[in-house]
């Protein structure tokens, strides 16, 4: 007796060949959709959201862009998952690894046609990809030891990683923020203590790195508008009692006079939490809430600085970098721990005041300020400069760098080749395709410079066979360049993220034969 139906009525599901060309299809999809934002020359995209307002975000990161679409297909959610993860990860990267999984995925459809079995292909890519790791470990380069050497290192990643990117025009001048907050961190990876702050106006180029802190707030009327040797406290506390705050309470009176005592006795109360605020022997307070009038003026008089409202992100980060602790109690002041600085004084950014904390307890802080035409340029500067900021750091702990501009793909590619050749078995394929594939990579960044990369390629190929070559794509001029020269750079561990990354995701959906997709669940009749 056959079974006609295990699944649900709505419920469908795709086998053996199908569910492959299905994942296969989807995947090559969204490698080519993110393709196009490849290398320095990649375009951007324009992503508009349909909710309310209508957003508009103009970007090239890969991983912004898969952020925001939204995907029906399985085997292309696995892609964009792994652009997730190189973002948190390493930070740079995003669209290459998406590339290259869609790249490896397309490869292996071709094998699969010429009835080559997934198993053998997957084995194939995991003989390859040790190959081609094994043969970047052989060609990095290392300069922690020297300081000048390593810090020269460092300015030509984040060159490179800033030159796909909005800010590719102010290059120099962006590099050298990043390599000045980075090296500042002392080898933690805490992106925490750099604090971005993005002003409309002015042009990129006006962007510029402050020690310290940078808060976006006014200071109050008639209050000190510098403090020197500051002790600060920062607190989450509500500041505007002098309303009855019991809800739904009724008080009645029988004369006016009774209301003047009610007012004064929840002003008294305020001048008693004030005046406890002021025992703890501080000359500025910040406050998560408001302050009211009334408050605001004991502490004028008692010549603190207080600021009000400061944004949540500012208070956490404020209390991080001053050293102080966030307090909503203030009975015992010898277990508040405050926050200390040098100097608190009002700057002007454009047309806006804002309050700058210098001299601060964790002299790793640092605030950098965008300058730029318009909100979305700030936005699409602001993720450059995260990129570039997490390939900084991750590079301070891993010191290991490697030339860029399609030159590892290269020299991963000869590696896997000669591996093909003394391959016996079917094997063999599946490692010549990830060869294949590696080269897809300098062949996609000279498609999008327009340039002919067939031509590129063939020659890049036949530079390579030489011993210790360092030619890739020169982009700008549009021929084979040396790349040492060129100061183009890596870092190690972003490449070794990418190739292993996308490896393991190509592998995921070639092991798929068959997809389920549930039936929607009803919702029952409530008759």
């Amino acid at each position: 007796m056959a079974v006609d139906k295990i699944l649900k009525d709505e419920a469908s599901e795709e086998k053996g060949e199908r569910a492959r060309m299905a994942s296969f299809v989807g995947a090559m999809a969204i490698a080519d959709l993110v393709k196009t934002t490849l290398g320095p020359k990649g375009m951007d995209k324009i992503l508009q959201s349909t909710g309310r307002g209508r957003e508009v975000t103009v970007t090239n990161d890969g991983a912004t862009i898969l952020k925001s679409l939204h995907i029906d297909n399985p085997a292309a959610k696995v892609l964009v998952d792994i652009s997730k993860v190189q973002d948190d990860e390493v930070g740079d990267g995003t669209t290459s690894v998406v590339v290259l999984a869609g790249e490896l995925l397309r490869e292996a459809e071709k094998l699969v046609a010429a009835k080559i079995h997934p198993m053998t292909i997957i084995a194939g890519y995991r003989m390859a990809a040790e190959c081609a790791r094994n043969a970047l470990l052989q060609k990095v380069v290392d300069n922690k030891e020297n300081e000048e050497k390593f810090k020269l290192d460092l300015m030509k990643i984040a060159m490179t990683t800033l030159s796909s990117k909005i800010l590719s025009q102010d290059k120099e001048h962006f590099a050298k923020l990043a390599v000045d907050a980075v090296l500042r961190l002392k080898g933690s990876t805490n992106l925490e203590a750099i604090q971005i702050i993005k002003k409309p106006g002015g042009s990129l180029k006006d962007s510029f790195l402050d020690e310290g802190f940078i808060l976006d707030k006014k200071i109050g009327v008639g209050q000190p508008k510098r403090v020197e040797n500051a002790k600060i406290l920062v607190a989450n506390t509500a500041m505007d009692t002098d309303k009855v705050k019991i809800y739904g309470a009724r008080v009645r009176v029988d004369s006016m006079s009774r209301v003047a005592d009610i007012e004064a006795a929840e002003k008294q109360k305020m001048r008693e939490k004030v005046d406890k605020i002021i025992a703890h022997g501080i000359n500025c307070f910040v406050n998560r809430q408001l302050i009211y009038n009334f408050p605001e003026e004991l502490f004028a008089n008692a010549g603190i600085l207080a600021i009000e409202h400061a944004d949540f992100d500012g208070i956490e980060r404020l209390a991080l970098v001053t050293g102080g602790e966030i307090a909503s109690t203030f009975d015992n002041p010898e277990s508040v721990k405050l926050g200390h600085c040098k100097l608190i004084e009002e700057i002007m950014i454009g047309e806006d005041k804002l309050i700058h904390f210098s001299g601060v307890e964790m002299g790793q802080a640092c605030t950098i300020v965008l300058r730029g035409a318009s909100h979305h340029v700030l936005d699409e500067a602001e993720r450059s400069l995260h990129d570039a900021l997490c390939v900084l750091s991750q590079t301070v702990n891993d010191s290991r760098v490697l030339l860029g501009g399609g030159w590892p793909e290269m020299v991963m590619a000869k590696d896997v080749d000669e591996l093909a050749r003394v391959t016996p078995g079917k094997k063999s394929h599946a490692i010549e395709a990830f060869s294949r594939a590696l080269v897809a990579i300098p062949t996609i960044i000279a498609d999008n410079a327009g340039l002919d990369s067939a031509e590129l390629i063939a020659q890049l190929r036949a530079e390579h066979q030489k011993e210790d070559c360092t030619a890739g794509i020169d982009v700008i001029t549009g021929s084979v360049g040396d790349m040492a020269e060129l100061g183009i750079s890596e870092a190690f561990k972003v490449k070794q993220a990418i190739l292993l990354s996308a490896t393991e995701a190509a592998e995921m959906i070639l092991r798929v034969d068959q997809i389920i997709t549930c039936a929607p669940r009803r919702r029952e009749d409530r008759m």
